[in-house]
């Protein structure tokens, strides 16, 4: 798609916008954003310049040579000849744009000054990324911020075309009133990619005109506030969504992900009390942070890579313990394809709460990496759902397992007939190739652990075990236990480390 001319009451909004910061004269005049007709220098008068100026074309002109030259697009050696042809202005407009989109946006548009022909070129780039590198670094925090939205502002007003990616990671400016101006200018440019990174201080709230980004194929908010209108219909085109530290109501966030029926990748981090239903048919990789009073994947057939980390108050784990329902089958029971799983802190503790599921519904014959952390040994409940996940991956080539196991507890209640009990004696890891166990305290379950999958992987080629940095009188005979114990694996290796 080619350069646009920009909407007249789209231009006389941001126009409104400039007069209120009372710029609109910088914006004739300010280098790299001229309208004027002033003489410019080319390649070829280099020589007729001041020192400066000369200086600063060099500059850029090896720049954009380098970032040519990375495009894939190769410059002749004759360009260093400067009364010879401009090689880099007559590059193909595509190759420019690439060169140009992996510069700052600031040198982006700087490179006005190389010639006329390069005035207004980084006025089509259709990806716009800005923070806080885009002005002068100064003590006075107000003084940036206002430099920050005149750059943003006249780079909008004065750009051509559609813009596919807008791009703002600030912690400047949280409640500025010029980001609905912003975000309405985009919702007229066919934004693609919207990423709206937002530090400390009072949440932006999202304003309505951004739901009307009928083209918008990812979507990233931090600290903002999230309320769609009630005749929003979903994002249709949208594939990535991540929200971090979004104020939005959970029944949103599920009519949000169950509205998209196009998309692939679902973030969601530092919620609090959430209870979430994810239905999204198309979902490929998911990953959520926070306190989850419950979760359940009800349609996710396609999903390769999750990864999930809860936080548990006492309230949470008291509620979590009066559920009957099977945790397990609830949260992994839809995810056939899953290929990569990745639980951090609490995340065996919730698969475990509920009834025993027994027989697994599915086999997860795709999985091939599980990586489980902080995962308690003296719990019963959280060894069978290590066994049970990893007994029906019969394809599972790696696997790593942090522990946290309460050393005086673990060993007060062995409970050993528990693998005599609960092992399938018919299981056999035929894939498992490398296995990491960390922060293990030599608990009498760890060992059995380390034991068992010893004796059940006729593949395995190396296994690192490191003790926990508070077991230091233990270490020997953890050392000489872990040396005796039998192996399928004729090849496997045994690396310990020590901090």
């Amino acid at each position: 798609m080619g350069p646009q001319t920009p909407n007249p009451n789209m231009k006389m909004s941001l126009l409104y916008v400039l007069n209120k910061l009372q710029i609109a004269r910088q914006v004739q005049t300010e280098q790299g954003f001229s309208h004027s007709t002033r003489k410019v220098v080319s390649f070829s008068r280099l020589a007729s310049v001041s020192d400066e100026r000369v200086k600063e074309e060099e500059h850029y002109r090896k720049t954009i040579r380098k970032l040519s030259s990375a495009s894939g697009f190769s410059i002749l050696s004759s360009m260093d000849d400067v009364s010879g042809p401009d090689l880099i202005t007559d590059l193909p407009q595509s190759i420019i744009e690439s060169i140009l989109t992996r510069l700052p946006i600031r040198d982006a548009v700087r490179t006005s000054i190389l010639s006329s022909k390069w005035r207004y070129k980084w006025s089509a780039l259709t990806q716009l990324v800005f923070d806080e590198k885009c002005v002068i670094s100064s003590d006075d925090q107000c003084e940036v911020e206002d430099s920050l939205v005149k750059f943003i502002t006249r780079a909008l007003f004065l750009h051509q075309g559609p813009i596919h990616k807008f791009q703002l990671t600030t912690t400047n400016l949280q409640c500025c009133p010029d980001i609905d101006q912003w975000l309405l200018f985009l919702s007229r440019n066919d934004i693609k990619e919207l990423v709206l990174e937002l530090g400390e201080g009072e949440w932006f709230r999202v304003p309505s005109c951004l739901f009307n980004c009928k083209k918008l194929t990812r979507l990233e908010l931090f600290r903002c506030e999230f309320d769609p209108p009630p005749s929003f219909k979903g994002f249709l085109c949208l594939k990535s969504l991540n929200l971090h530290q979004v104020l939005v109501s959970p029944e949103a966030i599920e009519s949000l992900i169950f509205s998209c029926p196009l998309l692939e990748s679902l973030a969601l981090s530092y919620f609090d009390s959430l209870a979430l239903t994810i239905r999204a048919p198309n979902l490929k990789y998911l990953c959520l942070e926070g306190e989850f009073k419950d979760i359940c994947l009800e349609n996710t057939p396609l999903l390769v890579a999750m990864s999930v980390a809860m936080y548990m108050t006492d309230d949470k784990a008291e509620h979590f313990e009066q559920s009957s329902s099977s945790n397990f089958n609830r949260f992994l029971g839809g995810a056939p394809r899953l290929e990569r799983l990745i639980g951090h802190i609490y995340f065996t503790k919730y698969l475990s709460i509920g009834d025993d599921p027994g027989i697994l519904p599915i086999t997860y014959n795709h999985l091939k990496v599980v990586e489980l952390y902080q995962v308690s040994f003296e719990d019963m409940k959280e060894i069978l759902v290590v066994l049970r996940l990893i007994a029906n991956s019969p394809n599972l080539n790696e696997l790593k397992i942090s522990g946290s196991s309460n050393t005086l507890a673990a060993i007060d209640a062995p409970d050993l007939n528990f693998w005599e009990e609960e092992c399938p004696s018919d299981c056999t890891f035929k894939q498992l190739k490398v296995v990491k166990m960390t922060d293990m305290s030599g608990v009498p379950h760890e060992m059995e652990f380390i034991k068992f999958l010893l004796a059940k992987s006729p593949a395995l080629e190396t296994m690192s075990f490191s003790p926990c940095i508070y077991v230091m009188d233990e270490r020997l005979n953890m050392l000489i236990e872990l040396l005796r114990f039998k192996r399928a694996s004729a090849q496997a290796e045994i690396f310990v480390i020590l901090d």
